[in-house]
């Protein structure tokens, strides 16, 4: 159950939406709002269980060697924000579709949308630290694109580029951590954990463990120093930034110090970093918001404030302080997402957010103000509004949870923040409605946005006032048992109420309020506010001159480096790699006195010995013609054929027919690859040149000729055994190379036709659009004839593909117990059909294959790579790990028993990723040369 709420938005929610907003952008919505509702109701389901109480968990094993596994736990705290993620996100997917302008790709927005949900509700069930990771990233990814959805824009691309280098940054910091933490405590389960905490916090890993943490949680949340990124992600659209900053994104840092808090929490070192950071992030980033003049840049920094605020009750390590912040992560997401929206309406409606420029609005748009004036009366702690009861709290915290020195200076900082909050508040009031008429905007004549934008706003607003009467009835609950399971104890007696008497948190608030009132009246007079910048005015510490600072040096120090290394030389490359290689391989063995092994030889056959004289021969004739490129290539296919025999010769079929079929596909791919090139390469080297790469290359081949016989000279264990003892009764098929492929090393597979996959891509991406114009003769002056293929080629091309189709089909079936398999067979295939476009010209196979001028074959690939993915994510439907095959007889009628395999499915997935990359490669390469031939054109074929 917890599993498919992550996996609704994930595989369902993208693929739908992305679907459907191609063909109807209101589709997309409403298909969004289904999944989000959909994994809602499953979480609501549980509420009931965990509002009294329980904890629920439920795993699934996935890597066990590494510890890690789909586990998830549902308690208090991951009900709160889960439930708090699709909430706001029902919110945002209604207020988006009215937001996003018909040039905007609603199936774009709503998929990244759907992807970005799916991992924030990974992120908040994992039990699993490793799993947690992955959804971890998964976050800085899927918000990369989301702050960079606008990508024509340079700032959002900037934005986007800055906020996944510091959060993915801190991402790789956490994951060293949770190793540490892993290694101490013996386990990655979270929940397990909790009961070792004193151990884990006596191991002197630990402190390095806790800094990793904290740093992947402080650039998360943007505390500061690395706070900086999160202004600079405004320039994505406001659905995303209202999403990022009220409940997701920047609320996975908070979110982590919580979770872990039972951990951590006690050792000193958690309350003093983190009470410190917070700290003086509130009070920074609260000053900064108020010299913004961009709405959403102020929002961006009260954002960064209140995260502070959160973290500072967090640090204090007291069970009240744990109610407090949870409670104002609470009242943060109601106001700050409605402020968000609000600010995008008047982005929408005016085409501005500069507060400077606007005013007036208060008479064109009253209801928008009205809604302004109640959600940013709450971010100033206004009475009778959430935010002033959370904000009461968070003073009294810092009043009862500090000692000393600090009993009056904490107390002082956070009233002096809380000026700052009442003064940024009032002058996203004052300045977007009053301070005189409308100014110059691109849009002089805003009104009043449809029902659908206003309606999120509206909820959320009423939420503020409804929590702010009747805090015990609304949030009460849920925050009860959320600070429960942060805390991972009994809470203490505490109530949440309007009135708490006259003490000094009343006091502090009250001083907040009119000192916050006097101090923006003070500098709003005569527009003094607006001539005021804070961007550059503490340098340094705002932490993106930093960030720049180690970027251009890292750029700088990198290109000092290539510039040195990158000749553009690649016979350079090579010889250094190969120089690399040989110091590195001989350094163990000279002096070490290791000769020939005990192993006695064998007698080579004559048919080796001729293998052999041929391979030396053909590498002799390669060496000494080398600049004739084409003759290179087909005495390359020698070798390939020498390999064949070889793995013939040791009883590989297997191999010997993949390694032929690799052959003729390559050797047809390098052909037109160097067609579009001249026939000769020109002869650059020097005598001096020559004999040292002699001499390089004869040492390369002499060193790996001696580590191969003393490495064969020599008695191993070897792992094949295992192999064929387990072939039959673990993979359930005779054929240990094609088991081995699709069942114990699947995960090399997947990787492998992955790679071949974004090759083939690659080439696509890289000649698509590109064109050579063809030579009119050859070197030596006879004209080249572009005259129809030979009628006995295209008779015999029609003969072999039926042929070879079936003799395909006829290999992969019987792959798994008899040589063959689906590479094999999609080679098969390949070259069958590489002999039609030799036989019927490029144009008559694809239009005979329905191509779509070679554009079908990515869908092959994708289709091959979606199967085999699938087949291996299946497994998790019965237990077990990724790419775990299954495997029977069942008794067929008329056929009998049938030998069937979950592992064929996977192999269709290869064959199918096979022939496509093939195909696809030959279509753009065949692309390329399809331009009639120039009379200017030379033998050179000159790149148009």
């Amino acid at each position: 159950m917890l599993l498919l709420i992550v996996l609704l938005p994930l595989l369902l929610g993208t693929i739908a939406t992305a679907w459907a907003g191609s063909r109807a952008r209101m589709a997309s919505a409403w298909l969004a709002a289904a999944v989000t509702a959909s994994s809602l109701g499953l979480l609501l389901s549980m509420g009931p269980r965990v509002m009294g109480g329980e904890s629920i968990r439920q795993a699934w094993s996935w890597v066990p060697e590494i510890g890690l596994a789909l586990s998830f736990r549902l308690d208090g705290l991951s009900l709160m924000f889960a439930g708090l993620i699709m909430v706001i996100g029902l919110c945002i997917i209604l207020y988006a579709a009215y937001y996003l302008s018909p040039k905007d790709s609603a199936a774009k927005f709503y998929s990244l949308m759907m992807l970005f949900m799916a991992a924030m509700l990974g992120v908040v069930l994992s039990d699993n630290l490793l799993l947690l990771v992955v959804f971890w990233e998964l976050t800085s990814l899927s918000s990369f694109l989301l702050v960079g959805y606008w990508s024509h824009r340079p700032d959002a691309r900037a934005g986007a580029r800055q906020a996944l280098a510091v959060t993915g940054g801190g991402g790789l910091a956490m994951l060293g951590g949770f190793v540490l933490l892993g290694q101490i405590a013996g386990t990655f389960e979270l929940s397990e954990m909790v009961g070792r905490a004193a151990e884990i916090q006596a191991d002197p890993r630990f402190v390095p463990a806790l800094l990793l943490i904290l740093l992947g949680c402080f650039t998360k949340s943007a505390q500061f120093p690395f706070h900086f990124w999160l202004p600079d992600a405004m320039a994505a659209p406001t659905p995303v930034s209202a999403y990022l900053h009220s409940a997701t994104m920047v609320k996975a840092g908070v979110f982590l110090l919580m979770r872990m808090y039972p951990v951590l929490a006690g050792s000193g070192w958690f309350e003093a970093i983190v009470t410190a950071a917070g700290l003086v992030t509130v009070l920074f980033a609260a000053f900064i918001a108020i010299f913004k003049h961009d709405l959403k840049g102020l929002l961006a920094y009260s954002t960064v404030s209140h995260l502070g605020l959160v973290t500072f009750l967090v640090g204090l390590g007291s069970p009240l302080a744990a109610v407090a912040a949870v409670f104002h992560v609470l009242n943060h997401a109601t106001f700050k997402a409605s402020l968000f929206m609000i600010a995008g309406i008047v982005d929408h409606e005016t085409h501005s957010r500069d507060m400077r420029r606007l005013g007036g609005l208060w008479s064109l748009m009253p209801w928008t103000a009205t809604l302004s004036m109640v959600a940013a009366a709450s971010m100033a702690g206004v009475p009778l509004t959430n935010g002033f009861l959370s904000k009461e709290m968070f003073f009294t915290e810092a009043v009862n949870g500090t000692a000393g020195v600090w009993a009056w200076m904490v107390p002082a900082v956070v009233t002096l923040a809380g000026v700052f909050s009442v003064a940024y508040s009032l002058r996203f009031v004052h300045d977007t409605y009053f301070n005189g008429p409308l100014g110059d905007v691109p849009n002089t004549h805003p009104h009043e946005p449809p029902l659908g934008m206003k309606l999120p706003a509206m909820l959320l607003v009423t939420l503020c006032i409804a929590v702010g009467l009747l805090p015990a009835v609304t949030f009460g609950p849920l925050v009860d048992v959320a600070a429960t399971a942060m805390v991972a104890r009994p809470l203490p007696e505490y109530h949440l109420s309007i009135w708490h008497g006259f003490n000094l948190p009343l006091l502090m608030s009250v001083v907040a309020l009119a000192a916050g009132v006097g101090l923006y009246v003070w500098l709003a007079s005569g527009r003094r506010l607006h001539r005021l910048a804070s961007e550059q005015w503490f340098g340094p510490a705002t932490g993106r001159q930093m960030f720049e600072s180690i970027i251009d040096g890292l750029f700088r120090w990198a290109g000092q480096i290539t510039g040195r290394l990158e000749t553009g030389s690649l016979q350079r490359y090579v010889a250094w790699f190969l120089l690399a290689a040989l110091v590195v391989g001989a350094a163990p063995l000279l002096g070490s006195g290791i000769g020939t092994g005990p192993r006695p030889t064998m007698a080579a056959t004559p048919l080796a010995v001729v293998v052999w004289l041929a391979l030396l021969v053909t590498c002799a004739v390669i060496v000494l013609t080398h600049h004739r490129r084409f003759q290179t290539v087909v005495l390359v296919g020698v070798v390939g054929l020498a390999a064949s025999l070889t793995f013939l010769g040791f009883s590989a079929p297997d191999l010997a027919l993949t390694q032929v079929s690799v052959d003729i596909v390559s050797t047809v791919l390098l052909l037109m690859g160097l067609a579009l090139l001249p026939q000769f390469s020109p002869k650059e080297s020097t005598a001096v040149r020559k004999g040292l790469h002699a001499m390089l290359a004869l040492a390369g081949g002499l060193g790996m000729s001696a580590l191969t016989w003393l490495v064969l000279t020599r008695d191993h264990d070897s792992i094949s055994w295992y192999f064929l003892e387990q072939s039959l009764p673990k993979g359930g098929g005779s054929n240990v190379v094609n088991v081995i492929l699709v069942d114990f090393r699947g995960y090399d597979t997947m990787g492998e036709i992955t790679v071949l996959g974004i090759a083939a891509v690659g080439v696509l991406a890289l000649m698509d659009g590109m064109r050579a114009r063809r030579p009119l003769t050859d070197p030596a002056g006879m004209p080249w004839s572009f005259a129809e293929q030979p009628l006995l080629l295209r008779v015999a091309a029609s003969v072999v593909l039926p042929v070879a189709l079936v003799f395909s089909l006829y290999i992969f079936m019987r792959g798994h117990n008899l040589p063959g398999g689906g590479f094999i067979a999609g080679l098969i295939t390949a070259v069958a059909l590489v002999l039609q476009f030799m036989a019927l010209g490029q144009a008559r196979a694809e239009a005979m294959l329905a191509a779509a001028g070679g554009r079908r074959f990515v869908r092959w690939i994708g289709s091959g790579l979606g199967i085999a993915g699938l087949t291996g994510v299946g497994a998790f439907m019965f237990g077990r790990p990724f790419l775990t095959s299954a495997f029977g007889h069942p008794h067929v009628p008329v056929l009998g028993e049938l030998p069937l395999a979950s592992a064929a499915v996977f192999d269709l997935g290869v064959y199918l990723t096979v022939v496509g990359s093939t195909l696809l490669t030959i279509s753009v390469l065949g692309q390329v040369s399809r331009e009639g031939a120039s009379p200017a054109s030379t033998t050179k074929g000159v790149v148009a």
